[in-house]
């Protein structure tokens, strides 16, 4: 009897721990499908999410108020414009450009700080720079002749410019732009492969001040006060100009100062400017604007002197224009990058382009206003360059070109010129690194969910692990 009763017992304590097992596993069966559950949402909230992530990042079809879709202009650049513009702005010809550097700021105190010799930039010589530019002479540039003195911030300015600098060219200010561009005693020659657009230590709160006062020179209202339609077209033409700064920035970059070791920053280029679809959009924008520009041009660009006295490089220069503005290829794929007539519609139109015109020569007076010498060089060039494709394409009517001839001066068409080079350089740049970063960033994006999943199985093995475990009874 007793016996009995220490089987009935013990089979009775059998059945209760098997019934605490299965209870064990059935509870961390279902808090694992709830951390299951959880972790998902949290990285998938939208069902469509890494759908629209992965679409937003292959930028296909047209280009947003473009006539060309990212496809072709992928391929045009890469076959075309990008080896055409890479051998014409190291010609004598486009390589120098006239700028005022020491400028005080019109809106606050310069209060720009800059940590690294990069800021400075290197001023030519005078015995350097193409004798035409002075004045009219027979004198040849070496193409090679690139010396140049160091650059130190307190250098002097070379003031000795002739007022016949530009043999050939107009000397007319840009509308668009606020730089007395005929004050030739105000300004110097700076060879531009000797200063290249390049990551310089300028940071901080100067620097983000400056692009926070370029954003806020927005597009004015119509009298009805709903907002201009060409406030979309300039604040994308600043977005994309900016994208491809901040790219320059990246792809050449200081990595270790220590060891003056230069390369490329992917994870700035990812923060900056790829992980936001529309920057990106935005600079295939700014690259047909300017491309139009440049095109629409043509018949000017194509007639004008390139004259440095190196007679070889000159040929050179000119013989790569014709190139670019006939080239079969893009005239076939691309025909119309960008159209402008769409614009400065109705009554409002001619006001409005003035106030706009306004609110880009305030921008272009923010470039007065950068603390570092290379960076404001810079600046100074690509906001010339896009005030430049501006007056092209809004300053003159196509149709009656009679009445109001298009008239460039030599630094507007250098300018122009170098500025689509860099776009040019920020869409390769961009189509040669996208996929490795998108793949990079994809890895760490599930490197977290793979951990997250270990940590919780790891607590319920600490547990006891019933879960894991068959009862036994």
């Amino acid at each position: 009897m007793v016996e009995a009763e220490v089987i009935m017992k013990k089979k009775n304590e059998e059945e209760r721990g098997g019934k605490r097992r299965w209870g064990w596993a059935a509870i961390g069966a279902v808090l694992m499908v709830l951390v299951a559950i959880s972790i998902t949402s949290k990285y998938t909230k939208n069902p469509n999410s890494c759908q629209c992530a992965q679409d937003s990042r292959k930028y296909t079809g047209i280009v947003e108020d473009c006539c060309c879709d990212y496809e072709t202009v992928d391929s045009i650049n890469g076959a075309v414009l990008h080896p055409l513009l890479q051998e014409l702005v190291t010609t004598p010809f486009f390589r120098y450009f006239k700028v005022k550097l020491w400028c005080d700021c019109p809106f606050w105190p310069d209060d720009g700080m800059c940590k690294l010799r990069d800021c400075s930039v290197c001023e030519c010589p005078e015995t350097e720079f193409p004798e035409p530019f002075k004045k009219p002479s027979q004198y040849a540039l070496p193409s090679d002749d690139l010396k140049c003195q160091e650059g130190k911030p307190e250098a002097a300015v070379d003031r000795t410019l002739d007022s016949k600098a530009f043999r050939g060219w107009m000397e007319v200010d840009n509308p668009w732009t606020n730089d007395d561009e005929t004050d030739n005693s105000e300004m110097t020659y700076v060879n531009l492969l000797l200063n290249p657009e390049r990551y310089t230590g300028y940071t901080g709160p100067s620097a983000r001040r400056i692009w926070d006062a370029v954003y806020s020179e927005n597009c004015p209202q119509y009298a009805s006060g709903e907002s201009c339609q060409e406030k979309k077209v300039l604040y994308k033409l600043i977005s994309g100009l900016h994208s491809s700064i901040s790219i320059h920035i990246a792809s050449d970059y200081l990595l270790d100062e220590a060891k003056s070791l230069w390369g490329k920053n992917l994870d700035l280029m990812y923060d900056r400017v790829l992980r936001y679809p529309d920057r990106v959009r935005n600079l295939y924008f700014t690259y047909l604007f300017v491309l139009r520009a440049v095109t629409k041009a043509k018949n000017y660009l194509e007639q004008a002197e390139y004259e440095t006295g190196n007679h070889d490089e000159d040929l050179k220069a000119q013989s790569l224009i014709r190139q670019l503005l006939y080239n079969p290829k893009l005239q076939a794929a691309c025909p119309l990058p960008f159209d402008e007539a769409k614009l400065w519609q109705g009554q409002s139109g001619p006001e409005l382009k003035q106030q706009i015109q306004k609110q880009f020569r305030n921008i272009s007076a923010l470039m007065d206003c950068v603390g570092c010498e290379k960076c404001r060089l810079w600046g100074k060039l690509q906001v010339l360059g896009l005030g430049t494709a501006l007056k092209i394409l809004f300053s003159v009517d196509g149709h009656s070109q009679s009445n109001q001839p298009l008239q460039l001066q030599r630094n507007e068409v250098i300018a122009l010129v170098n500025l689509l080079n860099r776009l040019s350089e920020s869409i390769k740049f961009v189509q040669e690194v996208s996929p490795s970063i998108e793949k990079k960033m994809d890895g760490l994006l599930s490197e977290p969910i793979a951990e997250e999943f270990s940590s919780w199985r790891r607590i319920w093995e600490a547990v006891g692990g019933f879960w894991l475990k068959k009862p036994q009874l």
